[in-house]
């Protein structure tokens, strides 16, 4: 037999090799697979042999600061199509368009999609739902959903915001705390073939979902009902194009009440709220309906800027007092304008004048010049220190987003006439709550507060999951200069151009504003009125603005009866009890007298006797002999009030 050569052995070497080697990365291809990619690859398998429906969570509730719901969540179920298990895709469509009032087109083409799951309708009743479940149709299935809820419609639309279809927040609260309402999904996992066809239905695994926590905010449904409904007159009476109130706390920066007028429903947030749009929608481009949408959900209240006009004449009253340039003896010369920088800036009540008048009258009668002179005293560069330690240049951080910050010039630019303009809150803007938010440091002892609409986070046994409100900061200002502020301000009330918020037995302080919007001498006008009580403590803080009323416009005739209005419902509610100065105790409108007993009395003599007392009288009947009377003996009534009696022969 004849030997191998050099050259078969040669080869079979290269081929003995070649398989040893082979079977080496084979090895260690295996190797690798089973310890290296062995969780990647179960997965991928995993999702091959199984289908995944998610479970929706319940999403956390928003409650006023007495427990009342906001928003809740309702359980509800969304109607889907597996494509493969499909028999007859017609009749599906067909049932499920009459079911669900579809139009058959569109469910067709659903079910037709090549997917593994398609989704026909969410947010679909749960007996609809269930009677869909009934019929039995293969393909068809039923998973839970929810829906959210707003009990109260309208009521604090661009402060609480809305979800949509995916349950995700788009403004407002909803929006800003999404991450803790959403809660996790749930999932329910069946094994399926390789097409995708569920194989043991019995053997689905479902893991629940992990609900969201609930949000307890600041707000007070009755003093957020109060403002809306006092908004709502205010604007349409006047014929404004929109308003704004915000009701806060001064000393912890909480806020009880932020209406803005128009409003929309929180329930049907995409149909627009002005009938002349609603008209022609259809029209609009699909960017264009959005812009109309986007303004519609604008939260005036720190979206928007504006110039305050006078009520940031208490911030330059502040600024000057604090750095010692005036006090409340200083005195001041009003001659109907005031000359700077070769330019005369006239006051508000020009070509009359206020004369000579102290640094208190000064506020009371909000002299344009006072204003002017103490800036001109205090300087460019050491007025904008105070603009910046009231928060004026930077964002009050108040939990809702999209808040904008002020529009200012740059110190370098500020000159004798921007600085006297400056003063009494023209040539800059910021927003109304940047104006609330630094005179809130002004009243409550000067200190800085951040305003905030989140109190905490609580789980489904009412445990605390996490603490939002934050408290005092830095000290700004001195408490003397916040207690004789408070002082002049509670006399604008009492006495000078704020008197039409005055209210019997409360001590309010305030300031009103009347500001000419841009391009000047335009005729437009934000009528506003900034007040707080009680002056002594302040524990309400509120702004009141009219957008552009119609026929007069002046804050203290437009703003302040809205403001009179609100803090008369509110005050009681939130518990500040009246207290009467002599003066008061002797007003009609006060005067308590206690109704008499005029049961079986001639009706002529009743009538003397309720004259002499300063009661009225109202007769039901014809007849001279009293058988009934309201309000009952015993009972105390204003002077002035009529009491009503029944009479018979």
């Amino acid at each position: 037999m004849e030997k191998p050569s050099i050259m078969a052995k040669k080869k079979q070497l290269f081929i003995a090799g070649s398989f040893c080697f082979a079977l080496m990365v084979l090895f260690v291809r295996v190797f690798y697979i089973q310890s290296a990619k062995a969780e990647f690859l179960q997965e991928k398998a995993y999702e091959q042999q199984t289908r995944d429906r998610l479970i929706a969570p319940n999403r956390g509730a928003i409650l006023d600061r007495n427990m009342v719901a906001l928003a809740t969540t309702e359980t509800v179920a969304s109607v889907s199509v597996i494509h493969s298990q499909i028999e007859d895709k017609e009749m599906v469509a067909r049932v499920l368009s009459e079911k669900l009032e579809m139009d058959y087109d569109t469910v067709l083409e659903k079910v037709s999609r090549r997917v593994a799951l398609e989704r026909i309708k969410t947010k679909v009743d749960r007996d609809l739902a269930n009677e869909i479940g009934r019929l039995g149709l293969k393909g068809v299935v039923i998973d839970e959903d929810i829906k959210r809820i707003y009990p109260y419609s309208n009521l604090a639309s661009q402060v609480i915001g809305f979800v949509g279809r995916d349950n995700q927040g788009i403004v407002g609260l909803e929006a800003k705390y999404d991450e803790f309402l959403k809660g996790t999904s749930g999932k329910i996992l069946t094994e399926t073939d390789v097409r995708g066809r569920e194989v043991d239905f019995s053997q689905s695994y479902r893991i629940p979902p992990i609900d969201g926590y609930n949000l307890i905010v600041s707000l007070d449904v009755v003093v957020q009902q109060y403002a809306e409904q006092t908004l709502q007159k205010a604007v349409e009476n006047k014929e404004a194009i929109r308003g704004s109130i915000i009701v806060m706390n001064p000393q912890n920066g909480e806020i009880y009440a932020m209406a803005n007028y128009p409003d929309f429903d929180l329930n049907d947030p995409f149909t627009i709220n002005n009938e002349d749009l609603q008209s022609i929608w259809s029209t609009f481009t699909y960017e264009e309906q959005n812009n109309h949408l986007n303004q519609m959900w604008r939260n005036f209240s720190i979206n928007d800027t504006y110039e305050p006009g006078s009520t940031f004449k208490i911030l330059t009253a502040a600024a000057g007092m604090e750095e010692g340039f005036v006090d409340l003896n200083s005195m001041f010369n009003c001659n109907g304008y005031h000359v700077v920088g070769g330019r005369q800036i006239k006051c508000w009540r020009y070509p009359r004048n206020h004369g000579s008048v102290n640094f208190i009258e000064g506020i009371m009668v909000s002299c344009n010049p006072v204003f002017m002179e103490i800036a001109e005293v205090m300087g460019a560069e050491v007025f904008y220190d105070y603009m910046e330690l009231f928060g004026l240049k930077r964002r009050t951080g108040i939990d809702l987003p999209g808040e904008a910050v002020g529009i200012m010039h740059q110190l370098d630019k500020v000159g004798p006439v921007e600085l006297a303009t400056m003063s009494f809150g023209q040539s800059f803007q910021i927003t109304p709550l940047q104006l609330l938010n630094s005179v809130s440091s002004v009243i409550n002892g000067g200190f800085s507060i951040t305003p905030h609409v989140g109190l905490r986070f609580v789980d489904d046994s009412g445990s605390v999951v996490q603490e939002l409100g934050q408290g005092r900061g830095e000290q700004i200002i001195t408490t003397e200069t916040s207690e004789m502020l408070k002082l002049s301000l509670e006399k604008v009330v009492y006495e000078g151009t704020g008197n039409k918020a005055y209210i019997p037995g409360y001590r309010i302080g305030g300031k009103t504003a009347t500001s000419e919007k841009l391009p000047r001498r335009s005729g437009k006008y934000i009528a506003s009125f900034l007040s707080f009580a009680p002056a002594e403590n302040p524990q309400v803080l509120a702004l009141v603005l009219i957008d552009e009323p119609q026929g007069v416009y002046y804050g203290g005739q437009v703003a302040g009866p809205v403001m009179q209005e609100l803090l008369a419902n509110i005050l009681p509610y939130l518990g500040i009890e009246e207290i009467f100065n002599e003066q008061e105790l002797q007003m009609d409108e006060v005067m308590q007298i206690e109704v008499p007993n005029i049961l079986d009395m001639p009706l002529g003599e009743a009538e003397k006797l309720l004259t002499e007392i300063g009661l009225g009288i109202t007769v039901v009947g014809a007849g001279s002999n009293i058988e009934t009377q309201f309000p009952i003996a015993g009972v105390r009534v204003n002077k002035g009030e009529r009491i009503k009696v029944f009479v018979t022969e």
